[in-house]
């Protein structure tokens, strides 16, 4: 059974993976971790990390294990994302004013 401490991390990661646009297999990569391990790590199935395995994880993604690790504020990770993002957001059409006609008075 996985506890508590352990689903919310996983959740952590997961969050970050998906804002960062990588599969499981991608991330798995990047962190050097078996991707079947990863896999069911992410659906809670099997995980009792050790330190190696935790920082694999913060090094898959792109965060010291401190920053994976403290769940008071969200990773720079994602409020980065929240931003890149934010701003490839196009911003609202104006309607468009139909041009002025000269007047044939």
């Amino acid at each position: 059974m996985v506890n508590e401490t352990t689903k919310r991390l996983i959740a952590r990661v997961k969050q970050i993976r998906l804002a960062k646009g990588l599969t499981q297999e991608q991330f798995a990569e990047r962190a050097d971790l078996d991707p079947k391990y990863y896999q069911h790590a992410e659906a809670s199935r099997k995980l009792n990390p050790g330190m190696e395995t935790l920082l694999k994880l913060a090094k898959g993604c792109d965060l010291k294990l401190c920053e994976l690790l403290n769940f008071d504020g969200e990773p720079s990770v994602l409020t980065e994302s929240k931003a890149t993002s934010a701003a490839k957001t196009p911003p609202a059409k104006r309607a468009r004013k139909s041009p002025k006609r000269p007047s044939s008075a």
